[in-house]
Formats: C-alpha cells, structure tokens, sequence
C-alpha cells in the first residue's frame, strides 16, 4: 500500500437526472462517516446537467467530496455546439476532469492527441485530469498491453506541464474489465500501474512519478477494492457502475473499515 493520497472517484457516465444525482449523493454521505472521507479524495462525476446541483449540495451541506466532470473541450470558447469548456467547468468549483476514457476514445473518435489537448486544457484551468489509459482484450491477449498504454501515455502527455506531480492522475483501466463484470487480477492490475508509473518517471521525473497517484478502473467493486488497494502501485479506483449504487460505492470508499 502506498503513502499517496488515494482516489476514490465515481464515473456515472450517462446516469442520473440532476434530481437523481441529488438523491444519490445524500444517500452516499448518509452512509459514510468522518473517518471513512479523512486522508482520501473522494469524486463523484455526473453528467453535465447535474453539475451544478450536486456542487449547490456539497457546499450547503458542506460535504467533503469534491466534484468531477466526465469530459471537456480543449479550447477556452468558440463555435462549438454542445461542447463545455474547461473553463465553465472551473467555474463551477469543478476540480477533476476524466480525460479520455475508453468510451470516449472508442465511440466518440478520440485521440491521443485530442486528450493531450484536453489534459492541457484542464491543467490550464487549475483543475486535475485524470487521464485514462488501457488496452483491448485483443490487444493483451496479443502480448501489446505494456506498448498501447505506453504509447497512449506518451502521445497524451507529449509537452504536457504540470504545475505539481499531485495535480497529473492516470486511471489504467482495461477496457475488457469496463462493464462486463470481469476484473484484472489485483497482480495484473499492479503490473500494469507500475508499469504506467515507470514510463511517467521517464516522462517526467522519478521523485515526480513517486508522487503521481495512478487508480486502477475496470469493474471496480466491494469486494474486490481492499485487495486492489493493498498493491503498491494502486492509488485508488475510478469506478463505473458501483458508484452508482450508494450502498456499493459506500463499501469501496470506507473499505479501509
């Protein structure tokens, strides 16, 4: 287990209306107490159109969870129907941003480039990206996993600054484990972040790599978070479909407990 700060960030992806996302929040601060939020980021990532309620209710509540969005436009304004900039998002008391996620990357065409641009664009707005990396099932299966996320982290952090080590996250999330009930075991899983924290020190710097929180994303679940967490180089889990549940994702933010 490492003595990073770890990250417990929930990505709703296209779940919940604001009124919904309300609800979900107040049931996930019911269930957790001071001891389970001290010493750790918790995130949650809703959609867009709930951005603003669910910040509304972290500060009258004065909750300690901090908000995320699940994408961003590179640019700071323009003629781009429908996109959001990271600035607006900044506004909103945002402070992470997902970069490109595997869905993201998959089904909408984003590049590597077009995530350089992104991590750029969040960074520039004092915001932390957390910047999402991971292999196909064909892709492993044909002995590629460590060269695709290598060359998916270089190319999207190619001339990237970052202002301090803590404010670059990399989420290695497999994408045969988004969704589909399988999870890379705790040992491949540890493998591969150190292997992403490896090339981060030859991007960077090594005291600066040492200091960069890595997460582990794929089918995160309760009963499988204390072992992820226990791994050296595992910082934390950006988690899908169980942060959708307040009960679940309660057990895997407290599962220190």
């Amino acid at each position: 287990m490492s003595s990073r700060t770890p990250v417990m960030a929930g990505n709703w992806k296209m779940n919940k209306d604001h009124l919904e996302a309300i609800q979900l929040v107040q049931k996930l601060a019911y269930h957790l107490d001071e001891a389970d939020w001290a010493g750790q980021d918790v995130v949650v990532c809703p959609p867009s159109v709930a951005l603003r309620s669910i910040q509304t209710l972290i500060d009258s509540d004065h909750l300690p969870l901090e908000l995320g969005a699940q994408n961003c436009h590179w640019e700071d304004a323009g003629a781009f129907t429908g996109e959001i900039s990271a600035g607006m998002l900044a506004r909103l008391d945002v402070t992470w941003v997902i970069c490109g996620h595997s869905e993201r990357r998959a089904l909408f065409g984003e590049t590597d480039e077009v995530v350089n641009r992104k991590a750029t664009a969040v960074l520039r707005s004092g915001m932390r990206p957390i910047l999402c990396v991971g292999e196909t099932l064909d892709q492993r299966q044909a002995g590629a996993a460590e060269s695709v996320v290598t060359g998916q982290l270089r190319a999207s952090l190619a001339g990237v600054t970052v202002p301090s080590p803590e404010q670059l996250v990399v989420a290695y999330e497999p994408v045969w484990a988004i969704g589909t009930g399988k999870t890379a075991t705790a040992d491949d899983a540890q493998a591969m972040c150190a292997h992403v924290r490896s090339e981060l020190a030859e991007i960077f710097t090594p005291d600066a790599a040492s200091a960069m929180r890595v997460l582990y994303g794929g089918s995160v679940k309760p009963g499988n978070i204390r072992e992820l967490m226990a791994q050296q180089d595992i910082d934390g889990a950006l988690v899908g479909g169980a942060s959708l549940n307040s009960d679940d994702f309660a057990l895997i933010v407290g599962h220190r407990r």
